[in-house]
């Protein structure tokens, strides 16, 4: 095929459209990929620097490798290799990390007699925004899968137990052995698993296995590795090389897994990572139906995990004390609510603590209110390493409730025990204590007002002992 022709046929098109190859190999596999030409469009987008957002390394020059102009990119190398080599007609709408703008982007095979060569046309439309028409225009079996998950995100009323469904989809749509969603926190330095799927036939597997300071380090480096890509897809042994020459460490890992395919998603939210979603040893015969759904599902699995995370972090501020770190009054009267209504169930035997704190009013006169802070902090500190299991909550300013389920009456008298013990600390936290223990499933008021009355039975003994604290 002369450069002439392949010029002539490209310059019918309007939008940027260039005119792809791929060498055939001797061995039956394939070489260079290479721009043989470009209509003036796309030539325009190295030329004149006409794309916001888009850097180009160099001039135009035709049948240069595309390496020459961007950085390897294999999902790019999928796209054009389905089309040129396996003759498929290919769309995909994506917004890439590297670039500010969303691409509508299509290829179709072109079956010129090169007995050398492969070809297929490259077409590229870009916009600043995302165009939600584009974004719907998909194969109908692809629809459909996003469809199912959309509506359970959105019709549930059990989020994590959703993600567990959405998660074993996913991994089924993928045939792979393993799926999961992991969340990241990388000013925490951290990593939390959200949901994960196993087939069967594997036996136990874990995410959970991995999670430790090392595997956050590599999970910090796969941005770097999907090189500002939509995803990162490992279907053979060609892509395994690339992954080993761009991060060794954790090629490793994958090789010690016994990983040898793996398609791996960020989860973007307001420009920010909030996640990633991957499967492993997948169906790489259903590699295009799987990248395209994907594409789609992870933008409305992102949405949801952030709406997820808003309503806890709103939960969270509305239920905890943010001083002490121990849950509020508002969730105290919360939690006595459901009980009493009956929307939560008490076991028979159940323990009611009142904590009230000395000497605070005197340090806060004293030393300052900062200093008075400090107190209540080291006392909360004190209630939980002494009520491991219990709900603790900040009843008032310096009074503090337990709630004990599931311990009997012996073991939380051990917990207050090592509670006054603390009064001997060399950060002493001294509390006038209420205890009652319901035996028989009673009303938690009234276990309340006993164990509040003890507590002030508690208070009035401590003052006769150390009448010097009257003030306090």
């Amino acid at each position: 095929m002369e450069l002439q022709d392949l010029q002539e046929y490209v310059d019918q098109f309007d939008s940027m459209t260039c005119i792809m190859s791929i060498e055939k190999l001797p061995d039956g596999s394939y070489g260079k990929m290479c721009i043989e030409v470009g209509n003036k469009a796309y030539r325009a987008t190295f030329e004149q620097n006409a794309v916001e957002g888009v850097e180009m390394r160099n001039r135009f020059v035709p049948g240069q490798e595309y390496t020459h102009y961007l950085p390897k990119d294999l999902n790019f190398e999928h796209f054009i290799l389905s089309s040129a080599v396996n003759k498929k007609a290919m769309h995909a709408y994506i917004h890439p990390e590297r670039f500010d703008m969303w691409f509508n982007i299509f290829s179709v095979p072109l079956d010129f007699d090169d007995p050398h060569k492969c070809y297929c046309t490259y077409t590229q439309e870009l916009s600043n925004k995302a165009n939600v028409d584009q974004m719907a225009n998909l194969s109908a079996k692809t629809i459909s899968d996003v469809l199912k998950t959309c509506i359970k995100l959105r019709s549930t009323k059990n989020f994590l137990k959703t993600m567990d469904e959405v998660i074993a989809d996913i991994r089924k749509i993928c045939g792979a052995n393993f799926c999961c969603i992991m969340l990241t926190d990388f000013k925490a330095n951290s990593c939390s698993l959200l949901s994960e799927s196993t087939a069967p036939e594997i036996g136990h597997h874990s995410l959970l296995d991995f999670l430790n300071d090392s595997f956050v380090e590599i999970v910090k480096s796969w941005l770097d590795t999907i090189a500002g890509s939509t995803c990162l897809i490992i279907k053979s042994a060609e892509d395994m090389e690339e992954l080993k020459k761009r991060n060794p460490k954790w090629f490793d890992s994958m090789q010690g897994a016994k990983i040898n395919s793996l398609v791996l998603f960020p989860l973007q939210y307001n420009n920010e990572n909030i996640g990633f979603i991957w499967a492993t040893n997948f169906d790489t015969k259903d590699t295009d139906h799987i990248k395209e759904t994907l594409e789609l599902t992870t933008f409305f699995i992102a949405s949801e995990i952030a709406n997820y995370q808003l309503l806890q972090k709103l939960e969270m501020l509305s239920s905890t004390d943010l001083l002490t770190g121990v849950k509020n009054r508002n969730a105290m009267n919360n939690r006595v609510l459901k009980i009493v209504t009956g929307r939560e169930r008490v076991p028979d035997g159940y323990g009611v603590v009142f904590a009230d704190l000395n000497g605070l009013k005197t340090i806060n006169d004293d030393d300052g209110h900062n200093a008075g802070d400090t107190l209540l902090k080291n006392a909360s500190a004190a209630l939980k390493s002494c009520f491991e299991g219990g709900e603790i909550y900040r009843a008032g300013g310096d009074e503090f409730l337990v709630i004990s389920m599931g311990k009997s009456k012996e073991e939380i008298e051990k917990q207050i025990e090592a509670l006054r013990k603390k009064a001997d600390d060399p950060n002493p936290v001294s509390f006038a204590i209420g205890f009652y223990y319901e035996e028989n499933g009673g009303d938690i008021r009234a276990a309340m007002r006993e164990a509040d009355t003890r507590m002030y039975e508690d208070k009035k003994l401590f003052y006769e002992l150390h009448p010097e604290a009257r003030k306090r």
